[in-house]
């Protein structure tokens, strides 16, 4: 039995080694099953036509051919490619893992300049490494080298969803595709939102607000009248001369923040935590008649000096060393809260009930009233 080593005409790259028998047909046949071509002659080293089964020997090197003439691999086929000045075999490039098959041409010709071209301008010129089936081993992105091929088979940017141009373009700066750089840098450029200085309106305001944590946040001066801050955590806020009239603040947590000459009109903050707050120097008086309601709020050493409060709704509201100096509380629902402690220096406590509250220790100094309780102090 005889074998021989078969390759593609021009080629000195992945022989295969087969047995001879049979007739030169049969050869011919098995050649184009290992090679996946379309056999239909023989040469052998020195460019001579086989047309005989018997002129082949042991272990002789064989060229197969689909009808073209014969290429020598060594000389023939740089020399082919430098007079038609083109690149026409096909590649299979393993980019990060993912195989591209294309032509050395499209590699070549649009960007001659490009690292890409210079890579596969001539064969083994810069000594390419090599996967197990053959394939070139770049090792850079496949999801953003796939843009680049492309382009330079077409010479149109199309880039999919979901892959960042970013990438695409420090990709493109990688290779050198000049040309792409441009397009990239105008389109990423296109892509990015127009600024926009145009104010917001109050509605959009308070969805934006309503959607963002506020813990800490500084919400002074703003106009946030009417809005539902139910069980809203305000904790540590700067709401300084806001304008709060007729907000709901009902269970909302106040702890800590500062209130200062807050506009509070017929606010509503029934068992609202506003422990340490300070709400120094607040109207809480709507001219029109509505009242402000807190109800059962936790005002454990809140500052409330000098605030308009009358017939402001207290009523079971803690009040534990609040301070409430030169306070205007008449008509002021005071019945069941504890005082304990409280500074009420200087406050009109004229018709402020005050039944059932607790006033252990707290200071009454300078009333600019009498001070009547028809039932007794706890």
């Amino acid at each position: 039995m005889r074998r021989v080593t078969l390759f593609v005409n021009g080629s000195a790259r992945n022989g295969k080694v087969v047995a001879v028998y049979g007739t030169l047909s049969d050869l011919l046949s098995v050649a184009s099953n290992k090679l996946g071509i379309k056999a239909t002659s023989v040469y052998n080293g020195k460019g001579g036509l086989i047309d005989d089964i018997a002129l082949i020997r042991d272990d002789d090197v064989l060229f197969v051919c689909e009808g073209e003439p014969f290429i020598d691999p060594q000389t023939d086929g740089r020399a082919q490619e430098e007079l038609t000045g083109s690149h026409t075999d096909w590649l299979t490039l393993n980019v990060g893992g993912r195989y591209f098959t294309t032509t050395r041409s499209t590699l070549v010709n649009k960007e001659p300049d490009s690292m890409l071209a210079h890579m596969f301008k001539d064969k083994d010129a810069w000594g390419n490494k090599q996967d197990p089936r053959g394939a070139f081993l770049i090792d850079r992105s496949p999801e953003y080298f796939e843009p680049i091929l492309n382009y330079l088979r077409h010479g149109q940017l199309i880039v999919n969803d979901g892959i960042n141009l970013l990438g695409v373009l420090e990709e493109a700066r990688f290779f050198g595709i000049d040309s792409l750089i441009e397009h990239l840098e105008i389109a990423i450029k296109n892509s990015q939102p127009a600024e926009d200085h145009s104010p917001i309106s109050r509605k959009e305001f308070v969805r934006f607000l309503l959607a963002t944590p506020t813990n800490g946040a500084d919400l002074s001066r703003l106009d946030l009248r009417y809005i539902n801050f139910k069980m809203a955590n305000l904790s540590r806020c700067n709401l300084a001369h806001a304008n709060l009239c007729c907000a709901n603040l009902e269970r909302a947590d106040l702890s800590g923040s500062v209130l200062d000459c807050a506009n509070l009109q017929g606010v509503k903050m029934l068992c609202s935590n506003a422990e340490g707050a300070s709400l120094k120097g607040c109207n809480f008086e709507d001219p029109s008649g509505l009242k402000a309601n807190l109800e059962g709020a936790n005002l454990k050493g809140v500052d409330m000096e000098g605030s308009q409060m009358t017939g402001i709704n207290l009523r079971v509201a803690t009040l534990k060393n609040a301070k409430l100096k030169n306070c205007n509380l008449r008509g002021a629902t005071l019945a069941g809260t504890d005082l304990e402690n409280c500074d009420l220096s200087g406050c009109d406590l004229q018709e402020a009930n005050l039944r059932g509250s607790n006033v252990k220790g707290a200071i009454f100094e300078e009333m600019l009233t009498p001070l009547h309780m028809s039932q007794s102090v706890r």
